[in-house]
């Protein structure tokens, strides 16, 4: 079992449509690969409270930019 204060590190993978608009916004915010309509996104912490943390802010500006995307979108 892994304690608070150990380092982590996370990687995730996901396709959208619109993958180099949500690559955009996250330039500030983790690195990251994007190639086409796949983004690989890596991140890493020295304690678990803190990768949570980052996880909670790529998360809420990931949601953030797809309803922009997607507001832009209706006509």
């Amino acid at each position: 079992m892994m304690k608070k204060n150990e380092s982590s590190h996370f990687e995730l993978i996901f396709t959208h449509s619109d993958a180099q608009a949500l690559a955009a916004s996250l330039v500030t915010e983790c690195n990251f690969v994007c190639n086409v309509d796949l983004i690989t996104v890596s991140q890493s912490a020295e304690s678990i409270v803190d990768l949570r943390a980052r996880w909670n802010s790529l998360m809420r500006g990931l949601i953030a930019s797809e309803h922009a995307l997607s507001a832009a979108g209706e006509d």
